[in-house]
């Protein structure tokens, strides 16, 4: 009992420890998210001159940028959305083929799928606006669509195999055995049950268009479709004077990921972890 008694103010230090630490290193991490807020609220200050904690909320720069970068804000969420529709229905089939079809060389597939997350994407931007001309898919969202969509997949496939291994394979006889064919037992019993992945699965996605640069910058040449991530790069000149308009325009387009996140990050847990039990 006494090593019990002794061991516990241990624990209960280590623990407090821990948090601290922790505390710590996600201060670190968040100070430039809380300096590029800060600086948005101080629009008329240059970018030395911005007191460490704003003294009146300032709201101009917000108005600035959401006047100049709304729309391409309107741009980034149509381009992101349609990537993640496009993204899972290619993703989705293709991970229950490999999950629970006995094909041969399924698992050299997933490993190539897992290469291909590591070419470079100036290397695949190139060569996308080379067949882009060909096809006149140029300057245009169903273009860009493809492309951002095409860098969630991997990552989509691997996540949702490892997910549908998992679905007991009684399941799928039971929903075959009533009369359901494939595709009607993947739609109605599969997709059901890997809820989380699918959610987890388009929230990268997502993530991944939205925060897309190279792919805007490479596969558009006017300014007819152009992302937030765009709009950005070309709001920055030689000569900004006016930071926190810069710094607001940077604000809002990391609200809707923020969002997104919060919303789902209990079925990113579950999707994420849930290929680990079987």
């Amino acid at each position: 009992m006494a090593t019990e008694t002794a061991a516990q103010p241990r624990t209960a230090k280590r623990h407090w420890g821990s948090t601290v630490v922790g505390v710590l290193v996600l201060c670190v991490m968040l100070f430039p998210l809380y300096w590029m807020l800060d600086t948005a609220l101080q629009p008329k200050a240059g970018l030395l001159e911005v007191d460490p904690v704003p003294h009146s909320l300032d709201l101009s720069g917000f108005s600035k940028a959401l006047g100049d970068q709304g729309g391409h804000l309107l741009t980034s969420l149509v381009v992101s959305l349609g990537a993640v529709v496009i993204c899972l229905a290619i993703a989705a089939p293709a991970a229950y083929g490999l999950a629970q079809f006995r094909l041969r060389g399924s698992r050299g597939i997933v490993f190539g799928t897992l290469i291909t997350q590591m070419v470079p994407g100036i290397v695949i931007a190139n060569a996308l606006y080379n067949t882009y001309v060909d096809l006149g898919l140029v300057n245009s969202y169903a273009g860009l669509m493809l492309a951002d969509a095409s860098l969630g997949i991997p990552f989509s496939i691997v996540l949702m195999r490892s997910f549908m291994v998992s679905i007991p394979g009684e399941v799928v006889e039971a929903a075959q055995m009533d009369g359901a064919g494939r595709l009607r037992t993947f739609v109605q019993v599969v997709l059901p049950m890997s809820r989380n992945a699918l959610i987890t699965s388009g929230l990268f996605a997502f993530l991944f268009s939205w925060s897309d640069f190279m792919f805007a910058l490479t596969l558009n040449t006017t300014d007819d479709v152009k992302p937030v991530t765009l709009g950005i790069y070309q709001y920055i000149g030689a000569h900004v004077g006016d930071w926190g308009s810069v710094m607001a325009a940077s604000v809002l387009s990391a609200i809707p990921a923020a969002i997104l996140l919060v919303l789902a990050q209990k079925y990113i847990a579950a999707g994420i972890t849930g290929g680990s039990v079987k």
